[in-house]
């Protein structure tokens, strides 16, 4: 199992936090968010981000609308995939 780095995202519309993320990047490439929740889920891979130094590491909630990922750090979800850049 790899523990990656999230260090971009793909969101549309950027500028709407309440609209889904729709693909997650590193090092390696960018995913479909779909494949990063499966890969979560089955112990493939583990993600995470780093935000102003602070590790936060990626779990997948479930949503009125489905699954979705986000960052938990501390004991706590917040929204540290939101300050990441736009993937190219």
């Amino acid at each position: 199992m790899a523990d990656i780095e999230i260090i971009c995202i793909n969101k549309i519309p950027r500028e709407n936090k309440h609209e889904g993320i729709t693909h997650l990047g590193s090092v390696h490439g960018k995913s479909p968010r779909a494949d990063i929740i499966s890969w979560i889920e089955t112990g493939t891979h583990s993600f995470h981000t780093l935000v102003g130094g602070r590790r936060a590491n990626l779990g997948v909630v479930n949503g009125p609308n489905g699954k979705y990922v986000r960052t938990h750090a501390d004991g706590t979800y917040n929204d540290n995939l939101l300050a990441l850049p736009e993937c190219r």
